[in-house]
C-alpha cells in the first residue's frame, strides 16, 4: 500500500460521486476499486456508471476483500458505528460520513476501537467533515486565534436547507435522523472550531415532524464556552429559514462573518470588520484563491494520514466531543437521543 490506497464503497449512496469518486480522480494515490450494496443490481448499475471494477454482494463480502485497503461509509447515520467497527476488525482504514455515530456513547466505543487499531496496525479512522480540510476553515480559525477580533465574546453558526421529502431517511428516527444530526452537526462543529473549545448547551428549541415528534426538522440551541463566550447554533431541514449557511464570531475588537463555509468551492465570502488606528470601522472581504473542492481536500488529507502519518483533523476523539454537544442539544430540547432505546 506504499504507492496508494484501494478504496471500497459501502453503499451506492447519492453522496458518493461528489465525496469520493470525483475527488479520487484528482488524487493520484487513490483508486476506487469496489462497491457493495444491499441490492446487488443497484450496485452493478452504480459500478457501470462510475467505472468501478468490482461489485460485491453485501458489505461483509467487501470487507473480506484483500484487494481493498480502506472503506468509505456513506450509510445512514444509525449504521455508521456498526460498519466502522466491522471495517476496523477487518483491517481496513475508514473514511466515514458525518456524524461518525448516532450519539456520544457510540462515538466513545468507536474512538476506543480506533485508538487500539491505530496502535496495533496503523489503521486510520476519519470523520468526513469535508469543510474542515478546505483552506477556508483554516483561515477562519487563524483570524480568531490571531487576536485580531480581540477577546472572543460570541459565536454563531447556521446550517439550514430545505428538505420537504419527509419520507427521506434523514427524517427516520430508527436511522438516527433529524435536522440536528444531518445539518446541525456542521453548525456545532464550526462553532467549536471558532470557539476553540467544546461548549455546554444552555437551552434548545425545536420544530418536530407531525408524523414523528421524536424527529426535529429545525433546532436552535444556545451555548456557553468555557472561556466565557456565548454561542448559538441554528439548523433546519424544513422551516421558514429555508437556506442559510453561515458562521459568525464576535470579539471585543471586531467581527468575522463567513458565508457558505460548508461548500466553499461553490461560493464563499469571508468578511472581517475591525477598527483602524483612528477607531473607524474597516471592512475587508476575502475569497480564497485557489479554491479547491473541499471533498478533494478531505480525500487528500485521508490519504496523507494513511500513507504519510499525516494529521487527522476530524478524528474519532473529535467526534466524541461533537456528539456530546449534539446529545446535550437533544436532551435540552426534551427529545430522545438518537440510537438509544427510549425505555433505557
Amino acid at each position: 500500500m506504499s504507492q496508494g490506497i484501494r478504496v471500497g464503497l459501502l453503499g451506492a449512496a447519492a453522496i458518493a460521486p461528489s465525496a469520493l469518486i470525483k475527488p479520487a480522480r484528482l488524487t493520484p494515490r487513490v483508486t476506487v476499486t469496489a462497491v457493495a450494496a444491499r441490492d446487488r443490481r443497484r450496485a452493478e448499475k452504480f459500478a457501470r456508471t462510475h467505472g468501478i471494477p468490482v461489485v460485491h454482494t453485501g458489505y461483509d463480502a467487501l470487507l473480506a476483500d484483500p484487494e481493498v485497503d480502506a472503506v468509505y461509509v456513506p450509510l445512514p447515520n444509525g449504521l455508521h458505528a456498526e460498519w466502522t467497527l466491522k471495517a476496523l476488525r477487518a483491517g481496513k482504514h475508514v473514511l466515514c460520513e458525518k456524524p461518525l455515530t448516532a450519539n456520544r456513547a457510540e462515538a466513545e466505543r468507536v474512538a476506543a476501537a480506533a485508538e487500539e487499531a491505530y496502535a496495533r496496525s496503523g489503521l486510520v479512522v476519519m470523520e468526513a467533515f469535508h469543510y474542515r480540510h478546505h483552506p477556508l476553515a483554516a483561515r477562519m480559525r487563524q483570524i480568531v486565534e490571531s487576536g485580531e477580533l480581540g477577546e472572543l465574546r460570541h459565536v454563531e453558526a447556521q446550517v439550514c436547507f430545505p428538505l420537504p421529502r419527509f419520507g427521506d431517511i434523514r427524517y427516520d428516527y430508527a436511522l438516527a435522523g433529524g435536522a440536528t444530526m444531518d445539518a446541525g452537526c456542521y453548525a456545532v462543529h464550526v462553532a467549536r472550531l471558532l470557539g476553540g473549545d467544546t461548549p455546554a448547551v444552555t437551552g434548545a428549541r425545536m420544530l418536530t415532524l407531525r408524523k414523528d415528534p421524536r424527529i426535529d426538522r429545525a433546532m436552535t440551541a444556545d451555548l456557553a464556552f468555557p472561556g466565557g463566550a456565548t454561542g448559538q447554533v441554528r439548523t433546519s431541514m424544513w422551516s421558514r429559514r429555508l437556506l442559510s449557511i453561515r458562521a459568525r464570531a464576535l470579539g471585543s475588537a471586531g467581527e468575522l462573518h463567513v458565508t457558505n463555509f460548508v461548500m466553499p468551492q461553490l461560493y464563499h465570502q469571508l468578511t472581517l470588520r475591525t477598527p483602524n488606528s483612528e477607531g473607524r470601522r474597516v471592512i475587508r472581504r476575502e475569497r480564497l484563491r485557489p479554491n479547491p473542492s473541499s471533498y478533494a481536500c478531505q480525500l487528500e488529507a485521508f490519504t496523507s494520514a494513511v500513507l504519510d502519518n499525516g494529521p487527522i483533523l476530524t478524528s474519532p476523539a473529535d467526534a466524541v466531543a461533537n456528539m456530546g454537544v449534539l446529545d446535550e442539544i437533544y436532551r435540552s430540547a426534551g427529545l430522545p437521543l438518537r440510537g438509544e432505546r427510549e425505555d433505557g
